[in-house]
């Protein structure tokens, strides 16, 4: 089941970046995630110009995405990868808060 929607997810978000590049990041990704892309994945883009396609440009570097010039928009599979590794991040954020934080 949780196969399921994260692939729905990925698919969405996707789609999304395609279509409306220039929508607000909270439309798809929550505070944790884009504090932990802005940490993780190396940018430097002001913060008015932090979009959706930003962002999702940092989830599919972390799936090997290489954003070169003239690459195409990353699709689901690379997409795929790079939100299975920020769930990996974010839930070792989680434990490692947990640990630390007494």
């Amino acid at each position: 089941m949780d196969t399921c929607i994260l692939s729905w997810r990925v698919f969405w978000m996707t789609m999304l970046n395609r279509a409306v590049p220039d929508a607000p990041p909270r439309l798809a990704l929550d505070k944790i995630e884009l504090a932990l892309l802005d940490h993780a994945v190396s940018g430097t883009a002001p913060l008015d110009q932090r979009t959706l396609a930003y962002y999702l440009t940092k989830i599919a570097k972390l799936g090997g995405y290489l954003a070169r010039a003239h690459d195409p928009p990353p699709g689901n599979m690379v997409m795929w990868r790079g939100m299975t590794r920020l769930t990996d991040i974010r839930f070792g954020a989680m434990i490692g808060a947990r640990l630390v934080g007494n």
